[in-house]
């Protein structure tokens, strides 16, 4: 059973966003596998600028349009601007950079990938004598201000951003200057860090939270504590599971997906961009929602210390 094209949420400004969509990292395989999520019915593609495979997903939407499978219109492609480009006057770069690796006119959504600014250059990472992190002193409002300008050219149907926290987003909403609020914040959520606070804040805000590392995470090293335990391997996730007939990965996609959340999913496997299509076919009960709920424990699987230096780093436990 293929996804439903309607399976959609409108956004804040008017425009509709399907609620299940596909990431694209890493670059590897990623054109086969973007071909065959959108044989299997994802609307909805996720890329970014630092995953530095734009050109693979370009070409895989590029060939599911011309063999007759999608329009682009009926794409829903997200991309993100990168820390090195937080000052203003190199926001519109980033974004013109990705769109001609595309091959795209237009973005559907473009959002501030980090609330950490670094300094601007070709390294995607730079990293002083010492190992540690450039940072950049960027204001993140004209940051947005330079979104908002992107947004009236036309480049962009949609803006939002991704990693921000309750005070971040309460920073860009209470710019004195602001045209247009963020329609989305992307940020890791799963059952062991559910994200409640922020969920609740930015419902009240008519803000949409999209959740990605769902399903725990693809345990790379270079973004990702080893250390942490296997979210799928969780005796409740399996237990329950179980009792639909289902895999512990369905389950995690469906709990976010009865919260309200846009949901990411990231798999290169055929099978399984199949399985995680079948989102749609079962509810878990309230009682089974409530125990999910009990695995919360601020937990987080990516690295800190990679942002750990910047004065806008906050650790997992602050929404």
């Amino acid at each position: 059973m293929a996804l439903s094209k309607d399976r959609g949420i409108t956004m804040n400004d008017g425009n509709k966003i399907p609620i299940l969509g596909f990431g694209t990292y890493p670059p590897d395989a990623c054109e086969e596998a973007t071909k065959t999520a959108i044989e299997f019915g994802f609307r909805h593609i996720d890329g970014a600028y630092v995953y530095q495979s734009e050109e693979q997903v370009g070409r895989a939407v590029r060939a599911k349009i011309s063999d007759g499978t999608v329009k682009r219109e009926d794409i829903f492609y997200t991309g993100k601007l990168w820390s090195t480009f937080h000052r203003p006057e190199l926001v519109r770069k980033c974004l013109e950079e990705s769109l001609k690796k595309l091959q795209f006119d237009y973005m559907d959504l473009f959002i501030i990938h980090n609330p950490f600014s670094m300094k601007p250059g070709p390294d995607l990472l730079p990293t002083g004598e010492d190992k540690k992190t450039i940072f950049d002193n960027v204001d993140l409002r004209q940051t947005w201000e330079a979104m908002e300008a992107c947004k009236d050219a036309g480049l962009v149907r949609s803006i939002g951003v991704s990693n921000f926290t309750r005070k971040q987003l309460e920073m860009i909403l209470n710019n004195p200057g602001l045209k247009y609020k963020p329609v989305i914040n992307q940020v890791e959520c799963h059952p062991y860090r559910n994200q409640s606070k922020l969920l609740a804040f930015c419902k009240s805000n008519n803000i949409l939270l999209e959740g990605y590392s769902v399903l725990g995470s693809q345990r790379d090293p270079r973004w990702i504590d080893q250390n942490t335990p296997v979210l799928l391997e969780d005796p409740l996730l399996v237990a329950i599971a179980k009792k639909y007939n289902k895999t512990p990965a369905l389950v995690a996609i469906r709990y976010q997906l009865q919260r309200g959340l846009v949901v990411l999913v990231k798999t290169y496997t055929r099978k399984r961009i199949e399985e995680n299509a079948q989102a749609f076919t079962f509810q878990l009960s309230e009682e089974d929602m409530k125990s999910i709920d009990g695995l919360h424990k601020s937990m987080s699987f990516l690295k800190a210390e990679i942002f750990a230096g910047h004065p806008q780093y906050y650790p997992p436990d602050v929404e």
